[in-house]
């Protein structure tokens, strides 16, 4: 493979069975996906998923807003609570015709939308899992914080989740009971804004390990999930793929040796894979990334197991020093490593190369930056 490395690869036919694989999923359960595209923050990935039958993207960036807007994405939910300074991009982007979303979980900054004078649409984040932010289903400041956005001339849309705690747990019966905490928790939260004559249409709930986990969706209207797209380690030892399904690799050249200590040393260190080690503390840790060959297929005992700037350090997994490995990885030979993280993974890259099923490549870029 003639590519400059390292390169972040993106295995097409994964890729694809990956997008058609949630999506039926969603159709299954009855909600619209609006796939997460801070995974990728690639305009092409994006369009495949729109392709497939997704409705809406979502985005962790104003950034990541203005760029898929100029790329004709034109409904879009900022799904990170705003701070009143980013209000002003907000709305320039509302009226330059895109169907931007706004989020809040307090008083004050659903005080701050209003003040600006114009009709956002804007929904309420709920807390699910104790994972991060949001309100609390039943604290009555989800009411007050409804009240301020209604009678002050925003649209409140409904309320959004994230049950990131699903991270943590690796069993599907933990998997589903989480999905429909996630389910129970948000739909509770609508009722009683509802029941308070605020409108609520939406309910919005997501995460990749939920989302492919969820029984029943009673009540919730859309469905938000990202790195399924690619899926990574940290998602196989969940039990929500295999490493067989991660389509986001990273391409390297064996670039030295250390035979007395069996080491392998590759031009991928964390710069290039990312500091994550999600795994660490996983069932399986596979330091910093499995090693696959130059096509894809995983070598079984081999990991990164160390890192540095610009220097992977590729050994045996059960820590044996295995000179053969000299022979076996010559200087020059091409590796694929896949990411413990595919976002922060793909967050090292200015663009990807997609391999197609016949072997070609084709680069598309990627956005940086806030």
């Amino acid at each position: 493979m003639d590519i400059d490395t390292p390169a972040a690869l993106i295995d097409e036919v994964r890729m694809a069975a990956n997008i058609g694989r949630m999506q039926q999923r969603m159709t299954d359960l009855g909600v619209r996906l609006r796939p997460h595209v801070k995974t990728s923050k690639c305009v092409e990935v994006a369009r495949r998923q729109q392709q497939a039958g997704a409705a809406g993207i979502t985005v962790s960036t104003l950034k990541e807003a203005e760029q898929f807007f100029a790329a004709g994405f034109g409904d879009i939910l900022y799904a990170v609570c705003i701070s009143p300074e980013k209000l002003d991009r907000a709305l320039a982007l509302c009226r330059q015709g895109c169907a931007l979303t706004l989020l809040v979980d307090s008083v004050a900054a659903a005080q701050a939308i209003v003040a600006k004078g114009h009709p956002f649409e804007v929904m309420i984040e709920i807390d699910s899992d104790g994972h991060r932010s949001g309100v609390q289903p039943e604290d009555p400041v989800l009411i007050d914080i409804g009240r301020v956005l209604h009678e002050g001339g925003a649209k409140l849309k409904g309320v959004l989740t994230h049950a990131g705690s699903s991270y943590d747990l690796n069993t599907p019966e933990a998997l589903q009971k989480l999905a429909e905490q996630e389910r129970r928790l948000s739909v509770r939260a609508a009722e009683r804004l509802r029941a308070a004559g605020l409108p609520c249409p939406e309910v919005s709930v997501g995460s990749t390990p939920t989302a492919l986990s969820a029984q029943s969706l009673e009540g919730v209207t859309e469905v938000r999930a990202g790195v399924y797209v690619f899926f990574d380690l940290v998602m196989a030892n969940i039990g929500v793929c295999t490493p067989g399904d991660v389509a986001l690799s990273v391409l390297t050249t064996v670039i030295g040796h250390q035979p007395d200590k069996g080491w392998v040393i590759v031009d991928a260190g964390w710069m290039a894979m990312s500091r994550d080690r999600g795994t660490q503390r996983q069932t399986i840790d596979y330091g910093y990334g499995a090693v696959c060959d130059a096509e894809g297929r995983a070598i079984e005992g081999l990991l990164v197991t160390a890192a540095n700037q610009e220097h992977g350090i590729i050994s045996r997994s059960d820590g044996k020093a295995d000179p053969g490995l000299v022979d076996r990885f010559p200087i020059g030979t091409k590796l694929r490593i896949l990411p413990n993280h595919a976002c922060a993974t793909g967050a090292q890259y200015p663009d990807y190369h997609l391999v197609t099923a016949e072997g070609a490549t084709v680069v598309w870029p990627r956005f940086h930056g806030w």
